[in-house]
């Protein structure tokens, strides 16, 4: 069923795409901006068709997409006759609408999947301890914990299965600890590596008492070899929104956060122990499209494989908008940079009793952009890579 988690990754991606440049055409379309193109990718062109003044269509190269909208720069030749349509020609705050609308688009796209889900499935919670699976052995270290590596000779039987913890059993206490929520069952473990563990379950209605001696493992804590599958609460309307919120936050917060370690990581993405440096952190769009494959054909009830997906489908728009408004060309951040610094420059002149300067010189740009262009294709070659002969799971 990998095939089909790929699919449907691909189709998200192209649904993004096409979201994103949606905004910016519907928003230049608002303020009378001629619009010649709106397309697919990029290279030569696969399929096309004109309505009106524009062609739509697609191009051979999936890899993102645009809008033309005529005399963007000072460097584009314009018709006399559509100068007055161009964007170039308009207020310098509807060319910052136009600018900022593909990343809102993909800000709105990430709140309705969110918010969706929330309202539809339910909010995941981890408020059960009833244990799903139970693992045969102890991960050499967090990296193949995390990435679920087959058990080898070398690794010692789990403490979970030494203790003879079943799939259904619900742990109701951790060492004369009440047992309220996984997360609080987890923390309590990893804190105890090495240490000697009494257990009380709840089995069929009646209550068994196990002990077992937790493992260790590197950069991780202690081990016992349990897992659980999370619940989904209904929730309403304002919780939804809560929740969307939250996710929000948190995901931004996450979002800058790896882009700043983007220096850092470079020299870590093809280390062994990827998953526990900076490295870890960051993907591609191959990553994201083989973890989606795997989350479908995992064996896992299909809530949280609609979650997972959603999740992550969410997570990558809100990470994609933020990232196309670093204010570095030819990201759409940076064409609003040079706006706004049209805006500065222009104030400063009528402060000075000046006529506005106009529109910056985007010949003097040119090899910043290319330079911020070809560091961006050498990350993300790099970043494919690794993700294919170093590949960290991030579900």
């Amino acid at each position: 069923m990998d095939w089909l988690g790929w699919l449907i990754f691909l189709v998200a991606l192209l649904i993004s795409v096409m979201w994103h440049e949606t905004g910016h055409f519907v928003a230049a379309k608002r303020f009378g901006m001629k619009c010649t193109q709106y397309f697919i990718g990029f290279g030569p062109t696969v399929w096309s068709f004109h309505w009106g003044e524009t062609e739509y269509g697609i191009k051979a190269i999936p890899a993102g997409g645009f809008v033309k909208i005529v005399g963007m720069t000072s460097l584009d030749t314009v018709e006399p006759e559509d100068e007055a349509r161009s964007f170039r020609q308009h207020p310098r705050w509807q060319r910052l609408i136009v600018l900022g609308a593909g990343s809102f688009m993909h800000f709105v796209l990430a709140f309705v999947l969110v918010f969706g889900l929330a309202l539809g499935l339910g909010i995941e919670s981890d408020d059960t301890t009833q244990l799903a699976t139970i693992a045969t052995c102890v991960p050499a270290n967090s990296t193949a914990l995390l990435n679920g590596a087959a058990c080898t000779a070398k690794e010692s039987k789990a403490p979970a299965a030494l203790a003879g913890l079943q799939p259904g059993d619900k742990v109701t206490s951790f060492d004369g600890i009440k047992a309220t929520s996984f997360t609080q069952l987890s923390d309590l473990v990893k804190a105890r590596p090495f240490q000697t563990a009494t257990l009380t379950v709840d089995r069929d209605g009646k209550t068994v008492t196990l002990h077992t001696k937790l493992a260790y493992v590197p950069h991780w804590g202690g081990y016992l070899g349990v897992g659980t599958t999370d619940v989904f609460q209904p929730t309403s309307v304002f919780g939804a929104v809560s929740y969307s919120g939250s996710f929000f936050s948190q995901t931004i917060t996450g979002s800058v956060s790896a882009l700043g370690s983007i220096p850092s990581a470079l020299p870590k993405l093809f280390a062994k122990n990827r998953a526990d440096t900076s490295a870890g952190d960051v993907t591609s769009v191959y990553g994201a499209a083989r973890d989606t494959g795997e989350a479908v054909a995992a064996n896992a009830p299909w809530q949280d494989k609609v979650a997972f997906i959603l999740l992550l489908i969410a997570s990558l728009n809100i990470f994609v908008g933020i990232f196309n408004l670093v204010p570095l060309l030819p990201m759409d951040g940076g064409h609003i940079a040079v706006v706004l610094w049209e805006w500065v420059r222009a104030s400063f002149a009528r402060l000075r009793g000046r006529a506005d300067p106009g529109l910056v010189d985007y010949q003097k740009l040119i090899p910043v952009s290319f330079g911020v262009f070809m560091i961006l294709v050498v990350f993300g070659v790099m970043l494919v890579l690794a993700d294919i002969v170093n590949p960290v799971n991030i579900g």
